[in-house]
């Protein structure tokens, strides 16, 4: 019997139970479908997971000062003033690895132009900071050699703040107030859109650290603000002004290779130990944090959500699957005379098992492609209106199709199994 012939009256007996058919063959159509929108959601969570923690670098350490303490009332992190820029120059100098080292402080304000204003943080920055967070301008320029040294006046916008306050204007060239200190925005930072943790990475400002120190820390706390446009003051005419300690609030460390960042970790703590004469068993006064070991995390638990989310797609297969194979048990009884029939004019079990194999390979088949097709206008719908992160694979496509024919040759064998050995002159008496 010819390949051709098996599949004509395959054909022919599913045609002979249509509704039958389709409903059988619902189950791997809910099931493929559900493994592609699944798989697609997970996969476009983790390239979108991917995305930020490029954006974030992951070659990196924070270091960040320790909370303080009065009595019995402790304050948030970073509100000890533990670490300075020796601290930062030791790290720089004394641990080769290390490539390079951001020191920041911050603070919060609102800053104003013209009729416009909005409320954003600050943070006082020296050079490494644009590398090691691997942010680029957008518009203008990064802060000059004698920005950092005079503490000038000038200020980088993050794309948030410059909407808010500029609109579609370019900021360039022009004057902000935070508090009363009057800043001329020199450039623009490239859009991140989401931080590493669901914040809005470009709303923000930044501002020299000298700056920070000499004129915001204690000017963006209070005193309201007033619109201008005005010219800003020379760079070079700095009012002079007590020197604040050198203390930072944080210090980021960016290792060249990604396999030294725990070396980095335990050398970093040990010489900051030694600096700040922390005696054996004592508490640090503070904190490094390894972002490899977050994203590795983060990472590690996107991933197995996505096995998790086509896991529990893969059981409407298996359910599919064992319809198929109840279905075409029930057919082998109903047929039992028919079966009888062919083997009497010459048909071997080979050809009675094809047959029946053949069925439940086109329901099974048939069901996968009409999933498929259900998956990805799925998967494309769900990314369109409820702005899911998906992302469609072709190995996903090809692995539901596979798994649609391993369903059906799974659980059609053994009704097909069954039906060969039936013993014709049985099968031929059957009422």
């Amino acid at each position: 019997m010819k390949a051709s012939d098996v599949l004509r009256s395959a054909v022919f007996s599913l045609r002979g139970n249509f509704l039958r058919s389709i409903l059988t063959a619902l189950g791997v159509i809910i099931g493929i479908a559900a493994v592609i929108v699944m798989v697609s959601v997970g996969q476009g969570t983790q390239a979108e997971l991917d995305n930020m923690i490029s954006k974030l670098g992951s070659n990196r350490l924070e270091v960040f000062s320790s909370s303080s303490r009065q009595g019995p009332v402790r304050g948030g992190a970073g509100s000890a003033a533990s670490l300075t820029d020796d601290d930062a120059e030791a790290i720089r100098t004394e641990i080769a690895e290390v490539q390079y080292v951001a020191t920041s402080i911050r603070g919060g304000g609102q800053v104003v132009f013209a009729e416009n204003n909005w409320s954003t943080s600050w943070q006082g920055v020296n050079p490494d900071y644009f590398p090691v967070n691997d942010w680029g301008m957008a518009l203008g320029q990064e802060f000059s050699a004698r920005d950092y040294s005079s503490a000038a006046k000038v200020v980088i916008l993050g794309e948030t703040v410059r909407r808010e306050l500029f609109g579609d204007a370019d900021p360039v060239g022009a004057t902000i107030r935070l508090g009363r200190v009057p800043l001329r925005v020199v450039g623009v930072l490239v859009s991140k859109g989401q931080g590493s943790w669901g914040n809005d990475a470009d709303d923000l400002i930044l501002v020299p650290l000298e700056t920070g120190r000499r004129r915001l820390a204690s000017a963006s706390a209070g005193g309201n603000v007033a619109a201008t446009a005005a010219p800003a003051a020379s760079a070079t005419a700095v009012v002079a002004a007590p020197r604040q300690a050198s203390t930072v609030q944080q210090i980021s460390v960016s290792v060249g290779r990604a396999e030294d960042l725990s070396f980095v970790e335990e050398e970093i703590n040990a010489l900051l130990r030694q600096r700040h004469r922390i005696p054996l068993g004592g508490e640090d006064d503070f904190a490094v944090r390894n972002i490899a070991e977050i994203v590795s995390t983060r990472t590690e638990t996107t991933r197995l959500m996505s096995l998790l989310l086509g896991a529990v797609a893969s059981i409407s297969l298996i359910v599919g699957g064992n319809g198929i194979m109840n279905i075409m048990l029930v057919s082998v009884t109903e047929r039992i005379r028919e079966i009888g029939l062919r083997m009497a004019v010459g048909a071997g079990p080979k050809e009675i098992q094809a047959q029946f194999l053949a069925e439940a390979m086109l329901i099974s088949v048939g069901g996968g492609l009409i999933g498929i097709a259900i998956g990805v206008g799925g998967a494309l719908l769900a990314s369109r209106f409820w702005t899911l992160p998906v992302q469609l694979d072709l190995e996903v496509v090809m692995m539901a199709a596979g798994f649609s024919v391993a369903t059906g040759l799974f659980f059609g064998f053994y009704p097909a199994r069954k039906a060969s050995r039936l013993n014709p002159i049985a099968a031929l008496r059957h009422d």
